[in-house]
């Protein structure tokens, strides 16, 4: 495959490949929660808000966890999976791409706001690095939020393509 010498189409190219990676880690996430019981009936979403709050939360999430997440853990649970899963299918085909981005920064603040808490005494350094597994994505949402990441590689962009041959080929 030869690249387009036209920097914009790299760029939406790019935008799409990234948005495509992404969304199948999502929905790799997602499935297992979505087509299993372990995340959502039996414990797994309780586990990890419990590992979260042993190991270390941003202080003003703790009262969240312990107060409304754990007593709705299994609705929440439920919201996760499925939310996961949609955000990645929404991506990967790129429909709805800047709604599913805006939820999945969402998702990822919260996220770095659970469990990625280095502790009150850490460098200020540390922080970054302990919010990698989060921030990152919650950088690839916000750029899919600010960008076209739909203009390529897309059902959107196969749809008008396809619009646009059948009306040339009328004529």
């Amino acid at each position: 495959m030869t690249l387009p010498s036209n920097a914009n189409v790299r760029n939406s190219y790019s935008l799409a490949l990234l948005r495509i990676g992404v969304g199948l880690l999502f929905l790799i996430f997602g499935q297992y929660k979505v087509f299993g019981t372990a995340f959502t009936l039996h414990g797994g979403f309780q586990f990890w808000i419990n590992k979260f709050l042993d190991g270390g939360t941003y202080p003003f999430m703790a009262p969240v966890l312990r107060g409304f997440v754990l007593p709705h853990a299994t609705s929440i649970a439920f919201l996760v999976a499925y939310g996961e899963f949609a955000i990645g299918l929404a991506l990967v085909l790129g429909i709805m791409v800047r709604s599913a981005s805006l939820f999945g920064l969402i998702f990822m603040l919260t996220m770095l706001f659970s469990s990625d808490y280095p502790g009150a005494a850490a460098p200020f350094w540390q922080f970054f690095g302990a919010s990698l597994s989060h921030s990152v994505f919650a950088l690839c949402f916000a750029a899919f939020l600010i960008g076209r990441a739909d203009s390529s590689l897309s059902v959107k962009t196969l749809r008008e393509n396809h619009a646009s041959s059948t009306v040339s080929g009328n004529q």
